[in-house]
Formats: structure tokens, C-alpha cells, sequence
């Protein structure tokens, strides 16, 4: 398995720490929101490595994204659901910044937030939070 793989895997295990929300990777936006969020890890983009010479390597800093989405009744009610995943999601985070040593540094970006209307439903409040992973590897593959 490559190094970006075994890192996104680790995300994902770190991720599904959280209480009460249901945790999905590269999963389409299913027709109900669990009453605890949803968050879908998306792989995202690696970018293009620097280069390291002697030994050669590759300096990575890709950025995974999360999906997040809350459906309440009311709009207090959504804010304070989005706002405790954003709390529960830098508590996961922060509790292994490297990912078991797998990454030189784990770090959620500030988040993008929307909503969608559905008709005769409860609104979903959704957000988009970009995760920088950093690594090396010693190929560009891996």
C-alpha cells in the first residue's frame, strides 16, 4: 500500500473517533443526514511534490476534504450541530497530529460553509473543511 494511501486510511481511522456522527470516505451525499452530521473524507488533491535530492524524495503537501453536513429543524439548532462537528473534528485532529508518525504535520483549514434547501425537510447546513496532509515519499507514486 503507498504512503498516500496508508495516510488517508489513518485519516479516516482518526476521523471515525468522533461521537455520534457517521464518518464515510469518497461516499456520495446519501438522501438522510444522520441527527449526529455526517462527514465524507474525500482523497482530494496531492498537488505537485518539491523535490528533494540525496536520497531523492518527495515533499507533499496534499489536501484531503471533508464533506460535512447537519440537518436540524431550525436554524439555531444547525448552527450549534455544524459548530460542535467543527469542535469534535479539531478534537480528533489534534489528538495525533502526525497520524502515528505517518506525516510530518495533520492540519484542518478553515472551513467553507453553505446550505441546501430540500423541499418539505428540515434544511442541511454543509461545509467543506480542507485538510492539509504533509509527507514524504521516495517516489511519485507513493
Amino acid at each position: 500500500m503507498t504512503p498516500r494511501e496508508t495516510i488517508l486510511q489513518a485519516l479516516f481511522a482518526q476521523l471515525q473517533t468522533i461521537p455520534d456522527a457517521r464518518v464515510l470516505r469518497n461516499e456520495v451525499l446519501p438522501e438522510v443526514i444522520p441527527a449526529g452530521g455526517l462527514i465524507i473524507l474525500r482523497d482530494g488533491e496531492t498537488g505537485e511534490p518539491e523535490t528533494m535530492l540525496s536520497p531523492i524524495s518527495y515533499y507533499w503537501q496534499h489536501r484531503a476534504m471533508l464533506d460535512i453536513a447537519v440537518q436540524k429543524g431550525e436554524a439555531a439548532e444547525r448552527d450549534a450541530a455544524l459548530d460542535t462537528l467543527f469542535e469534535d473534528i479539531a478534537t480528533a485532529l489534534s489528538s495525533d497530529r502526525t497520524l502515528g508518525g505517518l506525516c510530518d504535520l495533520v492540519t484542518p483549514l478553515a472551513p467553507e460553509i453553505g446550505s441546501l434547501g430540500i423541499n418539505q425537510a428540515p434544511s442541511v447546513k454543509t461545509a467543506i473543511v480542507l485538510i492539509e496532509l504533509i509527507y514524504v515519499t521516495d517516489g511519485q507514486l507513493n
